[in-house]
């Protein structure tokens, strides 16, 4: 919580309850707590009027699928760089005949694919 430990938490605490004082701790407490159930109370009135506008639809959603906190980084990275995308060109370059290529392996070759063994290229009039 905000990088903030259960200790450093509890010294924060008990240095505000001795900055503010034994009269006024009371009336800000109440003030923290009202606080608190107005921004309960407008989250649960957003969450209500959601659902009115919403509809019966409301009930289909599966949130799980929106948690950010299921997907992986590194595998979404790992996917883009690794998987070719599906050419549409493809089914038309099927039917004609292979052209003989000068260069081996240049057929395979595909500049926006990762190779971890090709060197990186080098642009001397970018630097």
């Amino acid at each position: 919580m905000f990088g903030i430990s259960g200790w450093e938490l509890v010294i924060l605490l008990v240095l505000a309850a001795a900055l503010i004082g034994p009269e006024r701790l009371p009336e800000y407490v109440s003030k923290l707590r009202t606080y608190i159930r107005q921004a309960r109370d407008m989250a649960e009135g957003a969450k209500s009027q959601l659902k009115d506008q919403m509809g019966p639809e409301f009930e289909d959603i599966n949130w799980r699928a929106y948690d950010p906190r299921q997907y992986d980084p590194r595998k979404i990275v790992r996917d883009a760089l690794f998987d070719p995308e599906p050419d549409p060109d493809a089914e038309e370059d099927d039917e004609a005949p292979a052209e003989a290529s000068p260069v081996i392996g240049a057929a395979s070759y595909d500049p926006n694919r990762f190779d971890p063994d090709r060197a990186t290229p080098f642009d001397a009039d970018a630097t």
